[in-house]
């Protein structure tokens, strides 16, 4: 994803680095008082989902901070929890040797290269006032009728869900236009806007850089009845820059990681991104598709993968590259976890260059399409565009599953995607472009009711499921064990001749998916037994 970026005149080299700690021992945190270091939203919708907090909650450990800063006289750029590290700026590159030998400090990795400092104040602004909301048909979508109505988003609005009450993230590479165009005051008079920040310079201001951001914002927020109405037009957002459209560094997945950090820290539900990668300015830092893209190996698929485990749905989009060089999705369009949106016309045809699946691993990845060829934008203060691009359709789905999950307050990640996915058009035959299909949001919202909460339904019965199934290569398996103990797994065909036995250790309850690498297999019915010292279970699996 390229962006126009803006600079100072100033020359200062910085190096950037990332800094892994080995643990969180001095962290002044503690589990039981979250509050502390997560807002009661956050906390809220973890309660909701029974998902409980724990060590990667934690904020880094402010002495070991305090610690690198001192020995390097370097600079913050920012820090995951998730992952206990953080990125360090730096002019000088033999000061980060200083760290060597710390017992806190895991791995040092440099990730960033920049001939003008990142870090720089922004500009102030000021944001306009607005109207209020009513329900309609084509007449009052204007310019998103025909995008609105491939999915049968209109049934949702129809119904009184708009998005209220749901948080929606929005990472990119900039926003401007947001705060001036007519069609998003609402937006601002409402007070719907929770946060925003820019984690390529540290500051607040978003509204420069590129347009990007707004426009795919605008898909969503749109709401101007008769001329524009978005696809979550009543939701909140929080709006934040990650992309630095001046070079192309493994940092600004580092950006995207933080970013969704602090859209669960502030209780978001949705996180959509526009953005995705694949190269970078230095060749070496290059991904290859067959070990990089397995769904859970890059930063931004790991972020993405995270962010669902704490309860948010994560909405990526599968990239422009079909029908050029690489021609695959991008990560994290990849995650494992991740809905993957890739682009249609209005007759529901894949757009040339909307990235094709599967992931490396074989999951069907995009997940579904939206309209993202002549798609609807707002642009200027008062401008309607169509362009082209899965930067386009990725929101616009994500404002539909927010409606969706507006009608289900309750419900799950894994309740709202699999509503989306398996009332997709072609989810009988995914293709490679296609994914699952195109959604139909209004019988997804009738379909919510069958889906259990999570592909972990646990009872004493049922304590280990598999992902997914039917599969094309590998499984995963998700476990609850009454305590904690080694479970074997030993896969069979169906006439019994073993192919694959492993085993683990697992906690009691709730433990990490636990992916199993599978030999090539034929198409088929094949037999998993669990095996506990307490218990054992059979799954049949089916390879497609």
């Amino acid at each position: 994803m390229a962006a126009l970026f803006v600079c100072g005149n100033a020359s200062a080299i910085q190096y950037a680095y990332l800094v892994k700690f080995t643990n969180k021992d001095n962290t002044a945190y503690s589990l039981s008082a979250p509050l502390a270091y997560l807002s009661p939203r956050s906390v809220d919708r973890r309660v909701v989902q029974h998902i409980p907090i724990d060590s990667t909650d934690l904020p880094v450990p402010a002495a070991y901070l305090d610690s690198v800063l001192t020995l390097t006289g370097g600079k913050l750029h920012g820090t995951s929890k998730w992952f206990n590290f953080c990125v360090l700026l730096t002019p000088d590159t033999a000061v980060i040797h200083n760290l060597d030998g710390k017992s806190y400090i895991g791995s040092v990795k440099r990730i960033g290269f920049y001939t003008d400092s990142l870090h720089k104040p922004g500009p102030t602004t000021t944001i306009a006032a607005a109207n209020k909301k009513t329900a309609g048909d084509g007449t009052y979508y204007g310019n998103t009728w025909t995008q609105t109505q491939l999915v049968s988003g209109s049934y949702l609005h129809d119904e009184g869900y708009t998005g209220n009450g749901k948080l929606i993230a929005v990472l990119d590479a900039g926003f401007i236009d947001a705060d001036t165009h007519v069609a998003l005051n609402s937006m601002w008079s409402g007070g719907r806007v929770l946060d925003q920040h820019n984690f390529v310079l540290a500051n607040d201001f978003i509204f420069g850089y590129d347009t990007h951001g707004a426009k795919a914002l605008s898909t969503m927020a749109g709401y101007l009845p008769g001329t524009y109405v978005g696809s979550a037009p009543m939701a909140s957002f929080v709006l934040y820059i990650t992309e630095d459209g001046n070079s192309e560094q493994p940092i600004e997945l580092v950006n995207m990681l933080m970013a969704s950090e602090r859209a669960d820290s502030i209780g978001a539900d949705v996180i959509t991104t526009s953005l995705g990668y694949n190269t970078f300015d230095n060749v070496t830092d290059n991904f290859v598709f067959a070990t990089d893209f397995d769904g859970k190996s890059t930063v931004a698929a790991a972020a993405a993968n995270m962010a669902v485990s704490k309860g948010i749905l994560f909405v990526a989009s599968a990239g422009n590259e079909g029908g050029i060089g690489w021609n695959m999705i991008l990560t994290p369009g990849d995650a494992d976890s991740a809905l993957t949106i890739g682009s249609v016309d209005a007759g529901g045809i894949n757009a040339a260059n909307s990235g094709y699946g599967p992931n490396a691993a074989g999951q069907v990845k995009p997940d579904v399409c939206g309209m993202g060829q002549a798609a609807a934008l707002l642009i200027g203060s008062s401008g309607y565009v169509n362009q082209n691009g899965t930067s386009y359709a990725t929101p616009q789905i994500a404002g539909w599953a927010a409606c969706l999950w507006q009608a289900y307050p309750t419900a799950t990640p894994f309740q709202i995607r699999q509503a989306i996915i398996r009332c997709a058009s072609s989810y009988l035959s995914p293709g490679v472009q296609l994914g699952y299909g195109i959604p139909d949001f209004s019988c997804a919202k009738s379909l919510m009711l069958s889906i259990p909460e999570s592909p972990e339904p646990f009872s004493p019965a049922s304590w280990v499921t598999a992902t997914p199934n039917p599969f094309v290569k590998d499984i995963t398996l998700v476990l609850g064990p009454d305590t904690e103990q080694s479970v074997t797994f030993i896969l069979t065909d169906v006439a019994g001749k073993q192919i694959l036995e492993v085993s683990g250790a697992f906690n009691k309850g709730f433990n990490t998916p636990y992916d199993i690498e599978l030999p090539n297999l034929p198409s088929g019915i094949y037999i998993l037994k669990a095996v506990s010292p307490t218990k054992q279970q059979v799954l049949k699996l089916v390879k497609r």
